[in-house]
C-alpha cells in the first residue's frame, strides 16, 4: 500500500492548528506551518513494506523537505499529494562499505546492561552502546545497529542505514496548512531523516539471510501458570486508543475479500472489523466464553487454547480469510499455528496479523520484549517465511497519527499508539 489517502480514516488535527487558515504551502515566516501524511514503501528479498508517517506540525520555513519532493508541495493546497521515485542513496546517505566492518567478539558489551546478559545473534540490532568505543563510537549512542554474521571470535557489524541501499517510494499528502504564530528558537528537522530514522528497513532480513531470533529461549513467558488461568478474568478493554482501532479498520477493509468467511483468530469482544460489512460470516477463536459473546460480529464462535494445542479445530480450506488482531506475541507455537492457518485457508485466502506497542507483560514471550519495535514485523515475517506456506508477503506500519482527546491516556501521550501489520496470501 503505498497511496496515503487509502492509509488515513477520520484524521483530524485534534486542535494542532490555528484559525489562520491559508490555503497552499507557501515557504514564508508567515505561512509556513503544515501538517502532512508521508508514506515510504521499499522492498526486500521476500517481502514488500510500507511505512507511513504522519508529522502534525511542520514548519516549513525552518524543517527540509527532501529537495525533489519540495517544488511538488510548494503553492499546493490541502490534499494535494506527491509522489517520487528514489534511488538507492538519493534520499538518505548512500550505503558506505566502511560502516559494515569486522570486530572482535571481546568488543561486543554483552553485559551492558545490569543483570540482563546479551549475546549478539545474527541479523538483529542493538544500540551502538554495546559496540561503544569501536571505530569511533561513542558509549553512549542509542542508535541501532546491525549484526550481519558471527564466527568464533570475530562479529560483523554494520552501522549504515537499513535502507541506505534500496530504492523507495515517497509519496507526501498535505493535510493541512496554517499561519504560523511568532516562534522563538526551536528545532530543525530533516524530514527525510524522519521519515527512516530508527526503524524502518529494520522489518527486512540482511541481504536474504534468515534473522537468528530463536536462541536465547524466545517463546518463554514471565507468567509460568496455564492460560486458561489468566485469560479465564473477563476483560473488557480496549487494548489500543480509537484512532489506532480506525487504522486496522481500515487496513482490514482493503485487504479482507467481500463475501468471504473470516475467522478471527486470537479474538476477544472487538474484532477491530468494519461493523457494516458483507462478510458471509466471522467465526471468532479465542481463551474468554463471555468476551467472545459480547462480540457483536460472531456468527460463531469457540474457545481454544492455540498454546495447549496448536491446531484449530476447523475444516481444511474452510475459510477465505483470518485475521490475528494484537494476539500474535503471545503465540509459544507460532509455526505450528501458522501452518494451522494455511491449511484452514482457501488457496489465495489471506492471513493477517496486526499488532502494536502494548500487550499483557505476563503472556507475552520473552523476545518480543527485547527487541526494536521494527523488529517485531521481521519475526512475524519469519514466522510466515518459515514453511513457505505463505506468498505476497507485506509489512506496513503507521506511527504519529493523533491519540483521541477523549483518550485516558492523552494527558500523557499526545500520539496515538503505532500500528504494525504483516500478511501473506496461501501460496
Amino acid at each position: 500500500m503505498n497511496d496515503i489517502t487509502e492509509a488515513l480514516i477520520g484524521f483530524e488535527l485534534a486542535g494542532d492548528s490555528n484559525d489562520d487558515s491559508v490555503q497552499t504551502l507557501e515557504r514564508t515566516g508567515s505561512r509556513a506551518m503544515c501538517a502532512m501524511a508521508f508514506s515510504v514503501s521499499w522492498e526486500s528479498e521476500h517481502a514488500r513494506h510500507t511505512d507511513q508517517l504522519v508529522a502534525r506540525k511542520l514548519n516549513l520555513w525552518r524543517d527540509i523537505l527532501p529537495d525533489a519532493l519540495e517544488p511538488e508541495l510548494m503553492d499546493k493546497p490541502v490534499d494535494h499529494v506527491a509522489r517520487r521515485r528514489f534511488a538507492p542513496g538519493e534520499f538518505i546517505v548512500p550505503y558506505q562499505s566502511d560502516l559494515c566492518f569486522n570486530l572482535s567478539q571481546r568488543a561486543f558489551h554483552r553485559n551492558l546492561r545490569t543483570g540482563n546478559y546479551i549475546e549478539p545473534r545474527t541479523g538483529r540490532f542493538y544500540p551502538r552502546a554495546f559496540i561503544g568505543g569501536s571505530r569511533g563510537v561513542f558509549p553512549e549512542e542509542i542508535l541501532p545497529f546491525r549484526i550481519c554474521s558471527t564466527s568464533g571470535d570475530m562479529i560483523c557489524c554494520d552501522l549504515n542505514n537499513p535502507l541506505a541501499d534500496k530504492p523507495l517510494d515517497v509519496t507526501a499528502r498535505i493535510l493541512d496548512i496554517w499561519a504560523a504564530r511568532e516562534e522563538h528558537g526551536g528545532s530543525c528537522n530533516d524530514i527525510a531523516e524522519m521519515l527512516t530514522f530508527n526503524g524502518p528497513g529494520m522489518q527486512a532480513r540482511w541481504r536474504g539471510k534468515p534473522t537468528d531470533f530463536w536462541q536465547d529461549l524466545p517463546f518463554t513467558r514471565v507468567a509460568g501458570e496455564p492460560d486458561a488461568g489468566f485469560y479465564a478474568m473477563t476483560r473488557m478493554v480496549s487494548h489500543i486508543d480509537k484512532t489506532a482501532s480506525a487504522q486496522i479498520e481500515k487496513l482490514y477493509t482493503r485487504l479482507l475479500p467481500k463475501g468471504g468467511r473470516v475467522l478471527d483468530m486470537m479474538a476477544s469482544w472487538e474484532s477491530h472489523l468494519p461493523t457494516d460489512n458483507d462478510y458471509t460470516e466471522v467465526v471468532g477463536l479465542g481463551m474468554n466464553a463471555e468476551e467472545l459473546a459480547a462480540n457483536p460480529l460472531f456468527t460463531s464462535h469457540a474457545v481454544h487454547d492455540l498454546n495447549l494445542a496448536p491446531t484449530l479445530p476447523y475444516d481444511d480450506t474452510s475459510f477465505d480469510a483470518v485475521i490475528c488482531s494484537l494476539s500474535v506475541e503471545y503465540l509459544v507455537k507460532p509455526f505450528e499455528v501458522f501452518a494451522e492457518v494455511a491449511r484452514v485457508l482457501k488457496p489465495g485466502g489471506v492471513f493477517i496479523t496486526t499488532f502494536s506497542n502494548r500487550w499483557f507483560p505476563p503472556k507475552v514471550i520473552r523476545a518480543w520484549e527485547g527487541m526494536h519495535e521494527f523488529e517485531r514485523p521481521g519475526m512475524v515475517l519469519e514466522y510466515f517465511l518459515q514453511d513457505g506456506l505463505f506468498a505476497g508477503l507485506e509489512t506496513w506500519s503507521m506511527r504519529g497519527l493523533p491519540r483521541p482527546a477523549d483518550d485516558k491516556y492523552a494527558d500523557r501521550m499526545g500520539e496515538s499508539d503505532p500500528v504494525y501489520a504483516v500478511w501473506g496470501t496461501k501460496a
